[in-house]
């Protein structure tokens, strides 16, 4: 059994709490999250299922005070400058971590100086620190650059994540925003809260891994407005409404565009899918019909690094640093 700690019991962490339990292998020692209708619960109670005798805790030391934890599992914030305290609090607990935050995917070129300080203080405990996920960790970048080993050559690499938000969580169709007026979008884009966060991130990731020193890495926002009246998602959306957002992240060498990441996600998006195209020797197209559920499987992800990250060495790690990641259950520990 692996003892984990749960940091962050939102929508994302509730999930990954019921994940966890079935598998097996997990064994949950601890939860932190100081939000007021959460702290002090039971935490199979907040997560609608039997009671696990573990009460959330509003901070880390309380949660595992005489406990033996091994790896935190943490749900909580998608800025790693917000993320930097929290991952240096658990490094100095001795705890390997393993984080959704977007931006803690791929951030030596977005945030060198914070960067160099997560892998100090985790070389110098001996932890792991993974930013993964769905989207970025694996869709729109990882996935990508595993398909690429099977070529000679590359020139170009193309990605398209097309998803109906109807059935994701409110947080992220509030995230991509939906429901809003043409007004309402503008601001909350100018503000830079409303925003699929790791476009860059997994741009830079693939340039690093295929090798392209890029010279530029852009990225357009647009709202996607609703051409009828919608009712399946969180709320309902009129004709002329923001239902979601289309974001293309691109990479450069010189005036050659190599990377291009399209993103669109929309309440009522009539078709989902997932798909990468590689100009390369031989190409490759893949293509997921029907699209990845990214609730479900950002959950599975991280759940399925933690494996990995235990037979990785110390410092701030990236999706192509640790050991290949693969579903497991008690039968594979």
């Amino acid at each position: 059994m692996i003892n984990i700690v749960h940091l962050g019991i939102g929508p994302l962490g509730q999930k990954m709490v019921k994940y966890a339990l079935e598998r097996g292998c997990f064994n949950i020692v601890g939860a932190v999250d100081p939000a007021p209708d959460k702290a002090g619960r039971e935490l199979g109670e907040l997560c609608g299922i039997e009671p696990l005798g573990i009460t959330v805790s509003t901070n880390l030391n309380d949660a595992i005070k005489g406990k033996s934890a091994e790896v935190a599992l943490v749900t909580t914030v998608s800025s790693i400058v917000s993320l930097e305290s929290q991952v240096v609090e658990l490094a100095k607990a001795k705890l390997h971590i393993i984080s959704t935050c977007e931006e803690l995917f791929f951030p030596w070129n977005t945030q060198p100086e914070i960067s160099r300080r997560i892998d100090e203080v985790c070389r110098e405990n001996g932890v792991v620190c993974l930013g993964t996920g769905v989207n970025p960790g694996y869709l729109m970048d990882f996935l990508p650059s595993v398909l690429t080993g099977v070529c000679r050559n590359v020139k170009t690499v193309k990605v398209w994540r097309v998803q109906d938000a109807s059935i994701r969580r409110i947080p992220f169709q509030q995230k991509i925003g939906a429901g809003l007026t043409p007004e309402e979008f503008e601001a909350k884009k100018k503000s830079g809260t409303l925003r699929h966060v790791g476009l860059h991130e997994s741009v830079d990731f693939i340039a690093n891994r295929l090798g392209f020193k890029l010279d530029r890495n852009i990225e357009t926002l647009e709202a996607v407005m609703a051409e009828r009246d919608i009712d399946t998602g969180y709320k309902p959306i009129s004709k002329g409404m923001s239902c979601g957002v289309h974001q293309v992240g691109r990479g450069f060498i010189g005036e050659r565009e190599v990377i291009t990441l399209t993103f669109r996600a929309a309440v009522g998006e009539p078709e989902s899918y997932d798909q990468v195209q590689i100009d390369g020797d031989p190409p490759i197209h893949s293509r997921i019909s029907g699209g990845v559920n990214g609730d479900i499987a950002t959950c599975a992800i991280t759940l399925n690094t933690v494996r990995s990250v235990l037979e990785a060495g110390p410092g701030l790690k990236t999706m192509g640093d640790i050991p290949p990641i693969a579903y497991f259950n008690e039968g594979a520990i």
